[in-house]
């Protein structure tokens, strides 16, 4: 019987003492589209009421919920954070004009500019959604800009008159003087980007009618060329009024055009010319160039359109932004994007920075601090940022202690002390004649308390005293 009585208060202490060691957390678990803070990643175990933070993930942002998730009981609490994927937003308002979206505003999406009737756009007509927002120059929409200069048609009278600008929308009519003939359009019209559409003809020599060729000859006048075709009449025939049969003349195409097919020549057979089969298209320039840590936005690849260099996040440019392809290529040079520096990192006392580099520190450079003194109270590692400034203020090396624990009759292990440092653990014992409750093995936690508590010696004996 004393047998059984023995094993059954050995098994009630034994209880008793496991029930009092305090639960620790493993490592907390992982959530789509978030990231564990930096400071956590190296710690295995937590203590009960030990609090970690969540961050959104790249290309992510905060919704709703909490960052915070704690050790309670040896289980993680559930995180509520929701990130969803980055968005620009709205891009402001366009005044005299609208904003057209390519989608929801997402990275890598583009926003188009619109004019309202009368204005024009100043600059590349888009925007794009990246990292740091919406990038590029802010469009807009400028009255007057969009005007057409009076177009100079020699020997010819126009319907507009004596008038030096003219706008959007404006239309002209040409008939050529005596002795000359239109080859192109007879009407144009002032178009958006400051243009006239199509372009202005041009009023050549008409053979005089008294030296008109005899029929009988086959001759020929001056070839009349299409104003869509892109091509012209050699110089060398530019001055001549008829031609005999048999005669051949030759084209070119245009300033920043090149020969896509067909032939350059023509013939005056019978009286006529034969068609022009000459096909004249724009001259590509291909790619305007790489750029480490950028990258060009085209209007187009051929002759009269633009590329605009935008820089990634965490860069700026160094040169001309516009490159204009030309009758020889894409003009200027390549432009530089350059990383973003930070100064010196900043100094913190009891601290040492692991991971130090030589300066310059450029975009996301990363170091992390560790104490020589004291117990981290902050973020363990900042980086540069894409503006040029350290993601946190720097952290501090602060001394935590608990007070002396007051536990009447009870006792511990070495000698009384009125501060106890951070991690540091007691095993408390009651006296005889006193029953203990609560935890027999306590440490002094981040926040200067006894984890997990406390314990209570109780008397249960009047005459109850210590004997060693």
């Amino acid at each position: 019987m004393r047998t059984v009585g023995w094993s059954v208060l050995v098994l009630s202490f034994a209880f008793l003492a496991s029930a009092q060691v305090p639960k620790t957390c493993s490592p907390p678990p992982e959530y789509p589209h978030t990231t564990l803070d930096q400071r956590y990643k190296t710690m295995q175990k937590f203590v009960s009421g030990e609090k970690v933070y969540y961050n959104c993930a790249e290309d992510f942002t905060p919704a709703r919920g909490m960052r915070a998730v704690q050790c309670e009981d040896g289980k993680w609490t559930k995180l509520t954070l929701k990130c969803e994927k980055k968005s620009c937003g709205n891009a402001g308002d366009l005044p005299n004009g609208q904003f057209e979206y390519e989608g929801n505003s997402f990275l890598g999406e583009k926003v188009y500019a619109i004019c309202n009737e009368g204005y024009t756009v100043k600059g590349l007509n888009y925007m794009i959604c990246k990292k740091t927002g919406w990038t590029g120059d802010f469009p807009s929409c400028e009255e007057g800009v969009a005007t057409c200069s009076s177009p100079a048609v020699s020997n010819s009278v126009s319907s507009g008159g004596d008038v030096s600008v003219y706008q959007v929308g404006d239309g002209l009519t040409f008939t050529c003087s005596q002795g000359f003939q239109l080859d192109g359009a007879q009407q144009i019209t002032c178009g958006s980007g400051g243009q006239w559409q199509p372009l202005p003809p041009r009023c050549l020599p008409s053979p005089d009618k008294t030296q008109d060729l005899d029929k009988e000859t086959g001759g020929c006048g001056v070839p009349v060329t299409s104003s869509n075709s892109n091509a012209h009449l050699a110089d060398m025939y530019i001055t001549k009024t008829s031609f005999a049969s048999g005669d051949t003349v030759q084209y070119k195409c245009d300033v920043g055009h090149i020969q896509a097919g067909g032939s350059r020549y023509r013939k005056c057979i019978n009286g006529k010319w034969t068609t022009l089969r000459l096909k004249c298209e724009r001259k590509p320039c291909g790619s305007a160039g790489e750029i480490a840590n950028g990258q060009f936005m085209y209007s187009g690849v051929e002759f009269g359109d633009t590329a605009k260099a935008v820089c990634d996040e965490g860069h700026h440019l160094v040169g001309r932004a516009t490159r204009t392809c030309t009758s020889r290529g894409w003009d200027g040079r390549v432009p530089v994007c350059e990383a973003v520096e930070c100064g010196e990192p900043p100094e913190v006392p009891n601290a040492k920075i692991e991971g130090r580099q030589e300066p310059p520190y450029t975009y996301r450079s990363a170091i992390r601090y560790r104490c020589s003194v004291g117990v981290l109270n902050g973020p363990r590692e900042i980086w540069c940022t894409e503006d040029g400034t350290w993601s946190n203020s720097p952290p501090k090396c602060e001394e935590i202690t608990c007070p002396s624990p007051k536990v009447p009759g009870a006792i511990w292990a070495g000698a009384p002390k009125e501060l106890y440092q951070f991690r540091d653990t007691l095993s408390i014992e009651c006296y005889r004649g006193y029953t203990s409750t609560g935890p027999s093995d306590i440490t002094c936690g981040y926040d200067g308390q006894w984890y997990p508590g406390l314990p209570r010696c109780t008397r249960t004996s009047p005459r109850a005293h210590w004997r060693g």
